[in-house]
């Protein structure tokens, strides 16, 4: 069996034109990133956030001052750590969008690309929710007592498990959050819910 291939996620938005131009002038996801609209109640922290990773800190900065002008809220400004340089921020339909990346220095001239795209989702158990992705064909790649990151082999969107109240601490938001995730996942492994209610679909065939 090969590595599983997540080809997009889909964004449910309340308003689906806004939603559009804010993407359109933050920044680009091409086919990785579908939204439909809903009106499903939703309320708090959804329990997910999407990370792009970049190759130097400056497009860090270009990603968080392109999505803060285009609208978002900034959680937490561009912040250098340990391991590199980071900053999050909630775009206006709710999703938390954290950009980063592990290097301390420039090689270039900043701009907003970004090498990989990884969503992690907040799970209540976290060796449940492991035992479920593989048991649904997923491979670990790294795993430590709250963190879980599955091998997405060339996958477009890598993908991985936090505990939900350390992934909410690390976006800058409180953990509580009701209603719908508003999210979902478009993969070769067929249609299932998981554990905590994160939905999985097809693969979407373009229109």
């Amino acid at each position: 069996m090969g590595m599983a291939h997540i080809d997009s996620v889909t964004l449910e938005v309340t308003d689906l034109s806004a939603a559009r131009s804010f993407y359109d002038a933050a920044f680009d996801l091409g086919d990785r990133l579908r939204l439909r609209e809903t009106d499903a109640p939703s309320d708090g922290f959804r329990g997910f956030d999407i990370s792009l990773v970049s190759s130097q800190p400056a497009n860090v900065k270009a990603l968080f001052d392109a999505a803060v002008a285009a609208g978002a809220t900034a959680l937490k400004p561009v912040t250098k750590s340990l391991w590199g340089y980071g900053a999050v921020v909630q775009a206006p339909d709710g999703t938390i969008w954290k950009f980063t990346t592990s290097a301390k220095k420039d090689s270039g001239p900043a701009s907003r690309e970004f090498d990989e795209v990884v969503l992690l989702i907040g799970v209540d158990d976290v060796s449940a929710s492991k035992k479920f992705y593989v048991a649904h064909g997923l491979t670990v790649g790294k795993s430590f007592g709250s963190y879980v990151d599955f091998k997405m082999g060339s996958s477009p969107i890598g993908f991985g498990l936090y505990k939900r109240a350390a992934l909410a601490k690390d976006a800058g938001v409180p953990p509580e959050g009701t209603g719908s995730h508003r999210l979902a996942l478009h993969s070769d492994l067929g249609e299932f819910t998981d554990p905590d209610g994160f939905a999985w679909e097809p693969v979407r065939v373009n229109r």
